[in-house]
């Protein structure tokens, strides 16, 4: 431990080692339920790449493990410490290093907020879609390890698809630069996207190269009310099936309408038993919301009403972003899945969901970015009720089943950090993990870099 401080105080400033066992337990743990933590030795929070370059070679000369940390609002223990590591907190590398209007890119720091990059985007006429619903909190450099979505995901795609390229520090302390800043580029393998979506295994992300699109029209939305679920799906297929694109398809069942209404007051109507959100943001969305709200009146929506203009759209945008925090008001703790399945399996994702809840006697929630398939069943629970906490875990796991017998993934945006790591291998099959644990000992042979977690 204590060459451990040592040797890093040579290459670090003071302020940014934090050994406190009282502050180091805030760093100890992301959001997720269910995940083990330990006691990490040391917190370092740098400024510069150079200082993190010095973390990485002590970390290695010493065979320390590493854990690289966003804002830790993740929800699958991916940022959770290990009992005498380093966590390696980026939240203070947070500068927007560049805004380009011509190649439309922006290069970051991995501390930069995601909300505070689309503000600054926005100010230039230019966008950056990706917008987990915790956007107000998350990190860019959390966003690109755990590949985050977003509500606008059914239009704009998800985090991958804007990473350009990208500076990371490897085990060994070494600098590696991939990707690019141009419109095109196929040099070589795709190390970029290997980083995306890898969760600190395989390196830390220290500036992004990220790409932007010309600001969109204002967004107007509509809700549509359902008599059940299956009818909201309905909707959705129907939605997609005639050629709609638009910028956000939102589904959130009974519970959750109930539990952001009791946590906010937003006055959604709690005697449905779906509430189906699309907005558009084309020249034209007035129009398009029409051809949607006929669709879902054709699939039995009781009542469908637009948005008066864009204030009214964004707040029943908020009401859909408040949905995860309002569901972890109903009890004491909360489990949250991420299932995805194609879209054509949505109903019966849902309607599966509300089995398994009926069978282990749990209240579940579901929210859901509908037009991709990506469902959020929320399970909640007492902590301190033993047999609830094991038939929260058991539901849980029966809810990923169900996900891959409908052809879908047990994780659609969150990560598999350690909560689904057992789950990950059912889903990629022994060859793949061969290949996956390959990789992972070519760029971290040492086994240092978020060790526990994924595989």
């Amino acid at each position: 431990m204590n060459d451990l401080l040592d040797q890093l105080r040579t290459g670090l400033p003071a302020e940014t080692l934090i050994s406190d066992p009282d502050v180091m337990a805030s760093y100890a743990h992301d959001m997720a339920s269910f995940c083990e933590s330990g006691t990490p030795a040391v917190v370092v929070l740098p400024r510069t790449v150079e200082q993190v370059q010095h973390v990485m070679r002590t970390a290695t000369a010493l065979r320390v493990p590493v854990v690289p940390q966003g804002a830790r609002t993740g929800l699958s223990g991916a940022a959770n410490a290990s009992d005498g590591c380093i966590v390696l907190s980026l939240t203070k590398m947070d500068r927007i290093l560049e805004i380009s209007t011509v190649d439309r890119i922006a290069v970051v720091e991995p501390g930069v907020v995601n909300a505070v990059l689309s503000r600054a985007v926005a100010e230039q006429g230019l966008y950056y879609p990706p917008d987990p619903s915790s956007w107000e909190m998350c990190t860019i450099g959390g966003n690109i390890g755990t590949a985050s979505g977003g509500l606008c995901c059914v239009k704009y795609g998800v985090t991958a698809e804007y990473v350009l390229g990208l500076d990371v520090v490897l085990a060994d302390g070494r600098l590696l630069s991939t990707g690019r800043r141009t419109a095109k580029g196929v040099a070589g393998y795709d190390l970029t996207r290997l980083f995306v979506g890898s969760e600190g295994s395989l390196g830390i992300v220290v500036r992004a190269v990220l790409a932007l699109k010309p600001a969109p029209p204002r967004q107007l939305a509509l809700a549509a009310e359902f008599p059940s679920a299956a009818a909201a799906c309905d909707a959705v297929c129907r939605i997609m099936e005639e050629g709609h694109t638009p910028s956000l398809l939102e589904l959130m069942d009974r519970t959750t309408i109930q539990a952001v209404n009791k946590m906010a007051q937003m006055g959604l109507p709690e005697t449905t038993e779906a509430l189906l959100l699309a907005a558009f943001d084309t020249p034209d969305a007035a129009a398009d919301l029409g051809a949607v709200g006929a669709l879902c009146a054709a699939a039995g929506a009781t009542e469908v009403v637009p948005a008066e203009d864009a204030a009214e759209s964004e707040l029943l945008l908020q009401a859909r972003r408040m949905s995860l925090t309002a569901l972890e008001t109903v009890k004491s703790a909360t489990m949250i899945d991420d299932v995805c399945v194609p879209r054509s399996q949505l109903g019966a994702m849902i309607e599966g969901t509300a089995v398994i809840a009926e069978k282990y006697d749990l209240t579940i929630g579901v929210c859901a970015h509908a037009g991709d398939g990506n469902t959020h069943p929320v399970v909640c629970f007492d902590h301190e009720d033993a047999d609830e906490s094991r038939r929260a875990r058991e539901s849980f796991d029966e809810i990923m089943a169900l996900g891959l017998e409908l052809g879908g993934t047990i994780t659609g945006e969150h990560g598999v950090g350690v909560l689904k790591k057992e789950w990950l291998a059912r889903e990629l099959g022994p060859v793949s993990v061969e290949l996956h644990q390959g990789i992972k000992a070519a760029f971290d042979p040492l086994g240092l870099l978020n060790p526990g977690k994924v595989f």
